[in-house]
């Protein structure tokens, strides 16, 4: 492992160049044209300039770039190390937000702006590192990849999903770092093994259009939906006590009754709300979960609709199969079938890293000496990562990160594509620094 060059140079360039992508504003509607990370692959590409390295930007449709390099390591065949990080957001509600949420700002220690945890300061934190090892002139073992990538918010259709199926050549890697790790929990940090697969569905609803001056005894759509959303929502569904939500229970300081029901099937869901902040992590890493998210009904303020359509939003656990979504799914409607059409097939499969791995042993390390001794807490990923893509072709992939004292599970679910999204200076200096450690010490 080399020392870490100048860790609080390094720690204000991972601050400045975040700033600089959260004033880029790469909101992705996911529409095609939405996103536009060409501007966010341009201002690392400028960050990187002058460092040796050879930078190419992949533009498979116009606006949607991801920017890519490599330093090439000195010992045939050994490991490669890919650093993944996307350059786009979610988009934003402005009037809920304390402070413009494209400005970047710096204020009393913390940096302000949609993608400040999602996850534009890891992105920063990669370009940082990978600048200061080509820098440095030290020649690694292995390859060490940089990849700041497009559209993961909608799919990764234009980022790595296209990039690992169109251009493997360019962005293959032995073992990936990527998002959502880091999270305090009691004295631990956590690392993201895994994550939920996605089944999405739609669900179309057929009433009978009238007047709306004769409400009495229609078949209104609006009706019907809301009666299938309110089914939905009340869904409990099987619940799955796995090795990782055993082990994130370990972690926590609950007294002894909680924890047991924590840990029991049947007793879970009637201890959620006896689990605060945590309650949500618990419900998801435990259940398949459905969310309606998005519903559209009527047209005209005085017609009865006759058609609505409800987007559900389903994550399904590892080891779930496409039948058990149908079965969820024909329990929810129940009698509501004759007016209720489940449209749509997806299903994208849950993945999972091993934790035997040489990386998952460094990262280890870096955590406990950067974080005070902290061991380091596998968890599964309730949402979806680029990781899912590289552990599809057998790639070990974890979400990195390490958040200061400051935060706990429940803060940063919070802000986590949630208004006055922001992170501290600490956080991104630990982040930097234990990144450092990580890729000079598996690399080595």
């Amino acid at each position: 492992m080399t020392a870490l060059p100048d860790a609080a140079r390094l720690a204000g360039e991972t601050t400045e160049l975040l700033r600089a992508l959260i004033r880029n504003a790469c909101v992705n509607e996911g529409t095609v044209e939405s996103g536009q990370e060409i501007r966010n692959a341009r201002t690392i590409a400028d960050y990187l300039d002058g460092a040796g390295l050879d930078l190419e930007v992949v533009e498979p449709q116009p606006g949607r770039a991801s920017l890519v390099t490599r330093i090439e390591g000195g010992v045939a065949g050994a490991p490669s190390l890919g650093l993944v990080g996307h350059t786009d957001v979610v988009p934003v509600e402005p009037d809920g937000w304390t402070r413009d949420p494209f400005g970047g700002e710096l204020v009393d220690g913390w940096v302000w702006g949609r993608g400040a945890i999602d996850m534009l300061g890891l992105t920063a934190a990669y370009a940082v590192v990978t600048r200061a090892v080509a820098a440095s002139g030290v020649r690694l073992s292995g390859d060490l990849l940089l990849a700041a990538v497009a559209d993961e918010e909608h799919g990764s259709v234009w980022g790595v999903d296209w990039l690992t199926t169109h251009r493997w050549d360019l962005v293959r890697a032995d073992h990936v770092l990527t998002e959502s790790g880091g999270v305090p929990v009691g004295a631990h940090r956590t690392l993201a093994v895994g994550e939920k697969g996605g089944a999405g569905r739609r669900l179309r609803v057929v009433g009978t259009p009238g007047h709306g001056s004769g409400p009495w005894g229609s078949r209104n759509a609006i009706v019907l939906a809301a009666e299938a959303v309110r089914r939905i929502a009340a869904l409990r569904g099987p619940v799955v006590i796995g090795d990782l939500w055993r082990r994130y229970v370990d972690a926590l300081d609950l007294p002894a009754d909680v924890r047991a029901a924590a840990l029991d099937p049947d007793r879970l869901d009637e201890v959620l709300p006896l689990l605060g902040a945590i309650a949500p992590v618990a419900h998801a890493t435990t259940h398949t979960t459905v969310a309606p998210t998005v519903l559209h009904a009527g047209g005209k303020p005085n017609v009865i609709p006759g058609h609505a359509e409800i987007t559900l939003d389903i994550r399904v656990l590892p080891g779930a199969r496409p039948a058990d979504v149908d079965a969820l799914l024909a329990e929810a409607v129940g009698d509501l079938a004759p007016h209720v059409v489940v449209e749509g097939d997806r299903w994208g499969e849950p993945s999972l890293s091993p934790t035997d791995t040489e990386l998952y042993r460094v990262i280890e390390k870096a955590v406990g000496d950067r974080a005070g001794g902290a061991p380091v807490l596998p968890t599964l990923g309730t949402g979806g990562t680029d990781g899912r893509f590289y552990r599809r072709r057998g790639v070990p992939a974890y979400g990195f990160g390490l958040l200061s004292p400051h935060w706990d599970a429940g803060t940063w679910r919070g802000l986590f594509h949630g208004n006055d999204e922001r992170v501290d200076v600490a956080s991104l200096e630990l982040t930097t620094a234990a990144l450092h450690d990580v890729v000079t010490g598996f690399l080595s």
